[in-house]
């Protein structure tokens, strides 16, 4: 599909390796999760458009200015999408941050909203939305439909690791927005877990397993 974008990059591959073992410590967790960020908001923002300052002044000479055209916020979905922030926000410094607090009911495996601090009018072009996992994709989906409900323009996904089946339904249901993630994973247990997987990620990045 063309709105999944799977990073063909030898260090996330490598990375996603080193992420997936179970003996790492939770500082190990954090600055994998953090190195793989980087790598897919390299990826994710290689389309921002750029508009022009006017003429600016290098020490030897002048030059026309460019900035980013469009206004961006960053989403992460609590609690793991803290461990993309960071990178992200050094990608996007000028970017909003709008924390969406979402959780998987483990009998049910549905969604459950409990936080969302949106302003009243979508005051942004274009939304990141971060989250390391996606398995049954039931919590990426409410999120979308939250930022749609919002208004916002243009939504981009940022994900370490997915399920081939929690990916191919959103990104079947939900064209308009682009999927960058690290791996594809074809195995999702009847537990809505994914095989071989990270784990889970909030506790691991918060050694609370």
């Amino acid at each position: 599909m063309e709105n999944i974008v799977v990073s063909k990059h030898p260090l996330v591959q490598q990375k996603i390796s080193d992420l997936r073992r179970v003996s790492n410590s939770s500082q190990q967790v954090r600055e994998l999760i953090d190195g793989i960020g980087r790598l897919l908001m390299y990826e994710a923002t290689l389309d921002l458009e750029l508009t022009t300052t006017g003429e600016e002044k290098s020490p030897v000479g002048s030059y026309t200015g460019q900035k980013v055209a469009k206004r961006q916020a960053l989403v992460p979905i609590l609690r793991s999408g803290l461990g993309l922030l960071n990178a992200a926000s050094d990608f996007l410094q000028g970017a909003e941050v709008h924390h969406l607090g979402l959780f998987r009911e483990e009998t049910t495996l549905l969604p459950v909203e409990y936080y969302n601090k949106l302003p009243r009018k979508c005051s942004v072009d274009e939304c990141f939305v971060l989250d390391p996992m996606i398995a049954t994709g039931g919590t990426a989906e409410a999120a979308i439909q939250i930022l749609q409900s919002w208004g916002v323009p243009k939504i981009k996904f940022v994900a370490v690791c997915v399920s081939r089946e929690g990916i191919e339904r959103l990104a079947a249901k939900y064209p308009s927005v682009t999927f960058f993630v690290a791996v594809v994973d074809d195995v999702l247990n009847k537990n809505g877990l994914v095989v071989p997987g990270i784990g889970d990620c909030g506790d691991r990045l918060n050694n609370t397993a």
